[in-house]
């Protein structure tokens, strides 16, 4: 499939709007009357899911661990640097950090 130039957003409302005044393009009647083999013979010849094998059944929730407040002193040109990166730095801190104690642990257990 190729990229789209121009992703729309539209709230539950709006499409059910354009569905009543015929402006959408899809085919719900369709979609509902499909079978389970139809379905997966039309994802099986959708060129984007070539090769895309997913193993439902070891798929995991992984809950965001909770977050520490800490209040600390670093460098100001460290501080800059990840304040210059925009909006999510201090997320971009913790994945930082997260990589060196990842890093550590794997090195020590070797």
């Amino acid at each position: 499939m190729a990229k789209k130039e121009r992703i729309a957003t539209y709230t539950d409302n709006e499409l059910r709007a354009m569905q009543e005044n015929g402006e959408s393009q899809s085919n719900w009647a369709e979609a509902f009357a499909m079978t389970d083999s139809a379905i997966e013979a039309a994802i099986a010849g959708d060129p984007d899911e070539t090769g895309m094998v997913v193993d439902w059944s070891t798929a995991s929730v992984e809950l965001p661990q909770p977050k520490a407040v800490l209040n600390m002193r670093v460098d100001q040109d460290i501080m800059e640097f990840f304040r210059n990166q925009g909006k999510g730095y201090q997320t971009k801190i913790n994945a930082v950090l997260r990589t060196y104690v990842d890093q550590r642990l794997h090195r020590d257990r070797s």
